[in-house]
């Protein structure tokens, strides 16, 4: 058999024809053709008002908090257990990331830490959907309103998931996307700023493009210091393409997703939650050994690659890594990290790899397969 990767994506003649188009005929007056149609395909599937097209999802981040005007003395609050890409945006504005605790379900931000941890200096909440969970929208937005803090959703991991009807991504002051190449929806690199708001959309707009307002008619005039942060027309392309597979792509990951619940249905182990009212685009299928269940994941992570498996750690707490101050007091996040690991997902995976993916797991926990 051969390698079973963690994730790669799902690239079809038509995803090749487009960037073709794009690479052939896209430049001049067309340069941006494939830009404005993804963008609008985007905010389709996503029913939002607003989209930029970006290079990436930490570059919408950073153009938005700049947008909102966090700055230095700021403070930005956020789950401990995270990608560093959603907390270094701040980081580079001058702010300070807040981390908390998060969720023992969920693995997402914990709604109840929130409010302890806010000050006079707490300009941002930035609710991360980490592996397609979930946060709680609806306790996070409260606390928004109640203190006039805006919600950002860093929905790069959560393409497919919806909370309560409403995608991911969309309910925040403003939203960001991946289409990193591991991603459901990839342009190889890529991101999107999603947003409601007209102000805030012109703002980012103008930030987007090195500070040129739209309505500014002088050429090569900046009326701010802006950003780079453009997605390719090319890149583009492929969105536009692969929005066209969409509801495929979603349903093929919730495909695979179940496909190995079914396999761990007698383990002493927990997945990626789906609570009612709520859909999971289970990006990345995870596995949290129970508590008190032997575990060692490096054991585990061996045992892949003797087997031709790539494996993929669960994120560390943001506050164990060396440029920041520990939490010890984030007493999930410092202990899920020990316990879990993700699981190679992606369009092509068979029922055959995954099963073998699974034979290692139960070897590893030496339990038996049925």
């Amino acid at each position: 058999m051969s390698k079973i990767h963690y994730t790669k994506p799902s690239i079809t003649d038509l995803e090749i024809s487009y960037a073709t188009d794009a690479a052939t005929n896209g430049w001049g007056d067309r340069c941006y053709q494939y830009i404005t149609k993804f963008e609008n395909k985007f905010l389709e599937h996503l029913s939002a008002k607003y989209a930029i097209a970006t290079s990436s999802c930490t570059g919408a981040m950073h153009m938005g908090l700049c947008a909102l005007g966090i700055g230095p003395g700021d403070e930005v609050i956020i789950g401990d257990t995270n990608w560093i890409a959603s907390a270094a945006p701040a980081v580079h504005l001058g702010a300070r990331p807040v981390f908390v605790d998060v969720l023992e379900d969920t693995w997402c931000i914990n709604p109840a830490k929130i409010e302890a941890a806010i000050t006079s200096h707490t300009k941002a909440i930035i609710a991360v959907h980490l592996y397609g969970n979930l946060c709680d929208m609806k306790a996070l937005l409260a606390i928004g309103q109640k203190y006039g803090i805006p919600v950002i959703e860093d929905a790069a991991e959560a393409i497919g998931s919806e909370w309560y009807g409403k995608r991911a991504g969309s309910m925040g002051t403003f939203g960001t996307f991946s289409f990193h190449g591991t991603k459901t929806l990839t342009t190889g690199e890529g991101g999107m700023f999603v947003t409601q708001d007209d102000l805030l959309y012109e703002k980012v707009l103008s930030l987007s493009n090195h500070g040129r307002v739209r309505q500014q008619r002088k050429q090569f005039w900046s009326d701010i210091v802006g950003f780079k942060y453009k997605m390719s027309n090319i890149q583009a392309a492929i969105g536009c393409a692969q929005m066209e597979r969409i509801d495929e792509l979603i349903a093929r990951k919730r495909q695979v997703f179940n496909c190995y619940a079914e396999h761990f249905r007698n383990l002493p182990l927990k997945m990626n939650p789906e609570p009612p009212e709520t859909v999971n685009g289970y990006w990345m299928p995870t596995i949290v050994i129970d508590e008190g269940v032997p575990f060692d994941r490096e054991s585990l992570l061996a045992s892949f690659k003797e087997n031709n498996i790539d494996g993929r750690v669960f994120f560390w707490p943001l506050s164990i890594l060396p440029m920041f101050e520990e939490r010890r007091e984030n007493l999930v996040s410092y202990d899920l990290y020990k316990r879990a690991i993700n699981l190679p997902s992606y369009f092509d995976l068979t029922e055959e790899e995954i099963e073998k993916v699974a034979d290692v797991i139960r070897s590893t926990l030496h339990y038996k397969g049925g």
